[in-house]
């Protein structure tokens, strides 16, 4: 009996302050098959942040050599940053067997919906924006004019909540980990990643 053992394609996106990481940490944590891609950012890296584990970092100029040799499925500019997702690396992890988690934000997950419809799409947010101005303070890593620049960009993308499969509410309990993981369970059971009966069974 043959397998079909494909990966699937995972696209999250949620503001600054929701719990996007920590859920798909616990995520990656309980499944080992589930793996995040590694975007490319010309960003600085974080206190703690490592090149190759956290993010690829590289500067604009490699960046734009990159963009322009069709190197990723998608790219974007966010808070002043590109950020991009490498089209080979997405391919070889899917074809090996590897669920991915693709953290991306709205501009992005949006250019990919008119590439791949296979993928599964879910948006996360926090319950208010007062809420999720509380966890960007209790954070420490960002200045109070960074702070007021990620809550204006959050008023804008959780108004792209509607073009995703699936919405989260992440009140930072057990609840908002069990609704990821039972949508991730449930997206493995899809009929669409078979093709034939004997992929399956046997006949």
């Amino acid at each position: 009996m043959s397998c079909n053992n494909k990966g699937r394609l995972f696209i999250i996106s949620a503001p600054s302050g929701a719990g996007k990481t920590t859920l798909c940490t616990m995520l990656m944590k309980k499944y080992p098959a589930v793996n995040y891609s590694i975007s490319y950012t010309t960003r600085a890296p974080r206190e703690n942040e490592i090149n190759g584990k956290d993010y690829f970092f590289i500067d604009k100029d490699t960046f734009k050599k990159m963009a322009d040799n069709n190197d990723f499925i998608e790219w974007a500019e966010v808070h002043g940053n590109f950020y991009g997702t490498s089209k080979s690396q997405i391919e070889t992890a899917l074809n090996n067997g590897m669920d991915i988690i693709l953290d991306i934000d709205p501009q992005g997950a949006m250019q990919l919906k008119e590439k791949i419809t296979n993928a599964t799409y879910i948006f996360i947010t926090a319950p208010s924006m007062n809420e999720l101005k509380e966890r960007l303070v209790k954070r420490g890593t960002e200045k109070d004019e960074h702070i007021s620049l990620r809550l204006e960009n959050a008023k804008k993308e959780v108004e792209y909540f509607m073009h995703y499969d699936y919405l989260i509410i992440n009140d930072a309990t057990d609840e908002a980990f069990k609704q990821l993981e039972n949508i991730y369970l449930a997206e493995k059971l899809r009929t669409t990643q078979y093709s034939k009966v004997i992929e399956f069974m046997h006949i």
